[in-house]
């Protein structure tokens, strides 16, 4: 399969698809979240994004689906096909640096970052997204969606979720 660069329009169109807010954490942008994976114009007036959920069952694919067609829509693409792509697999390194600060900052603990290449860290710490503690406990391995875990500061006792690392 040949790829090309994608063109003004379809950088246009992606930056559109990715300004959607996430329906479950609408601090993030589906582009922050690194969800939108490309969009390309196939047509006049036709664009297909491919789109990759946080994980295979999440239930927010169809309503990301619909507010990228919506807002594309606005913005006078006739057509819209959104498809699920599920490979490459989303991991949380896909989530931007701005989008780890909004969600500190929202009070989330973003998930760790992997290190691609050098050591591995052996710490297993979560840091309060309150307070900066890294004494924290786990309550539940399940928060407000499947894709977070909800924990506890042990130093401040505020409790706060955190974004699981896939």
């Amino acid at each position: 399969m040949v790829t090309t660069a994608p063109t003004a329009l379809e950088e246009q169109l992606l930056a559109l698809a990715g300004s959607v807010p996430d329906p479950e954490l609408p601090v993030l942008t589906l582009a922050e979240l690194g969800v939108v994976r490309t969009v390309h114009v196939s047509g006049p007036g036709r664009v297909e994004v491919e789109l990759t959920p946080t994980y295979t069952g999440c239930p927010a694919i169809e309503a990301m689906s619909a507010d990228i067609e919506q807002i594309l829509h606005e913005h006078g693409v006739a057509e819209v096909q959104v498809r699920t792509v599920l490979s490459p697999a989303w991991s949380t390194d896909d989530i931007s640096a701005e989008g780890r600060r909004k969600l500190a900052e929202f009070g989330i603990a973003p998930p760790r970052p992997h290190a691609a290449d050098g050591p591995v860290p052996l710490t297993l710490a979560v840091r309060c997204p309150h307070c900066g503690s890294t004494d924290t406990e786990l309550l539940s391995r399940f928060s407000s969606t499947a894709c977070k875990a909800l924990r506890r500061c042990v130093s401040c006792r505020e409790p706060f979720d955190h974004f699981k690392e896939l």
